[in-house]
């Protein structure tokens, strides 16, 4: 371990964006961590932990120093009649991780196949797809406060999970460096088939009785199917929130565009359909210099190629403002912006 200077951070993000960190430092076991927090006075620096980097837009060089989280280990902490408790170490890969639970006959996250990124991010974000997220099977975690150096544990209540949200977005935000998550899974699956991409895809396969092996391959196969590969074209997944909406305002929208989308969200709010609306804006495909949305999922914005932080933001501006125009909503990025 070594603290390098002047640092390219291409290789370090999926949206592949040219920009370089003042110190960078990559750790890969707790002693490491421990030496950094205890020896750079993190509280009083700029600093950033970076675990796969895909869930960020650079639209600039950091100067400070970027920790890159990269401790692996995945560990069974306990087990009942019903239920595993599984640890994984912040740096493990996500999609690594949830192979291990599905080889192991281990049941909860199989709907969250092939997201990118690591495991410390996953509660940060408390990351979902296809009617799961990190909260409906998450235990706790453990993380290092910076000013102090100790380590401290969050229970689920304490994370303040909401959509695409947690403690460690807000409030706690840069003041601790996760470094592992307890994942409580099921010995018996409750297989989740309710989003359609997944029922459909099953039924045409002619799965009948689905395993989470079944599902995990379905969602595979249907990420795969609408998403680009960021290790051939650059981008951080789904670049905006779907918005939620009070049900009366959503009422209104139907009456004027009969074919929007939505779905309940929390009592008395809709949740509206934000790559539906991106697409009726005329974006979904459209190409604006190196940088555009892609053309099977108007949510993705992509770098062609060369495309800097600050083209893709303007581009996510841009798609912000004619939203806002058409259906008077504004969508928030899911994305961080640095």
């Amino acid at each position: 371990m070594f603290i390098q200077q002047n640092i390219s951070l291409r290789e370090c993000n999926t949206f592949g964006i040219e920009a370089n960190a003042r110190e960078f430092v990559e750790v890969t076991t707790l002693d490491e961590l421990n030496v950094i927090v205890s020896n750079f006075n993190l509280s009083e620096r700029k600093v950033m932990v970076l675990g796969g980097g895909s869930n960020i837009l650079l639209t600039q060089d950091f100067d400070g120093m970027i920790i890159k989280n990269s401790i692996k280990g995945i560990y069974v902490v306990k087990e009942d009649a019903d239920h595993v408790w599984v640890k994984a170490m912040a740096g493990e890969v996500w999609h690594e991780f949830v192979m291990y639970c599905i080889k192991n006959n281990l049941a909860g996250v199989e709907n969250l196949s092939l997201i990118p990124g690591y495991v410390g991010a996953a509660p940060m974000q408390n990351i979902g797809a296809y009617g799961v997220e990190i909260k409906d099977v998450f235990d706790s975690l453990e993380a290092i406060e910076m000013e102090t150096g100790e380590i401290t544990g969050f229970t689920k209540a304490d994370c303040k999970f909401g959509y695409r949200e947690s403690i460690f977005k807000n409030e706690a935000k840069g003041k601790y460096i996760i470094i592992s998550v307890t994942f409580r899974l099921n010995k018996n699956a409750e297989l989740n088939v309710s989003y359609g991409a997944i029922k459909q895809t099953l039924e045409k396969n002619g799965v009948v009785k689905p395993t989470i092996k079944a599902i995990s391959d379905t969602v595979i196969a249907i990420r795969k199917s609408k998403l680009p590969d960021p290790h051939v074209l650059g981008n951080a997944g789904s670049f905006f929130k779907n918005p939620e909406i009070p049900n009366e305002q959503f009422g209104k929208l139907k009456e004027k565009f009969p074919a929007i989308v939505g779905y309940p969200a929390s009592d008395g709010f809709t949740k509206v359909a934000a790559g539906w609306m991106i697409e009726q804006c005329g974006w979904k495909g459209k190409r604006v210099g190196n940088t555009g949305s892609h053309i099977e999922q108007s949510l993705v914005l992509v770098n062609y190629g060369g495309a800097t932080g600050s083209e893709i933001w303007k581009l996510a501006l841009d798609i912000q403002f004619s939203v806002k125009e058409m259906f008077g909503i504004i969508i928030q990025p899911e994305v961080n912006i640095v």
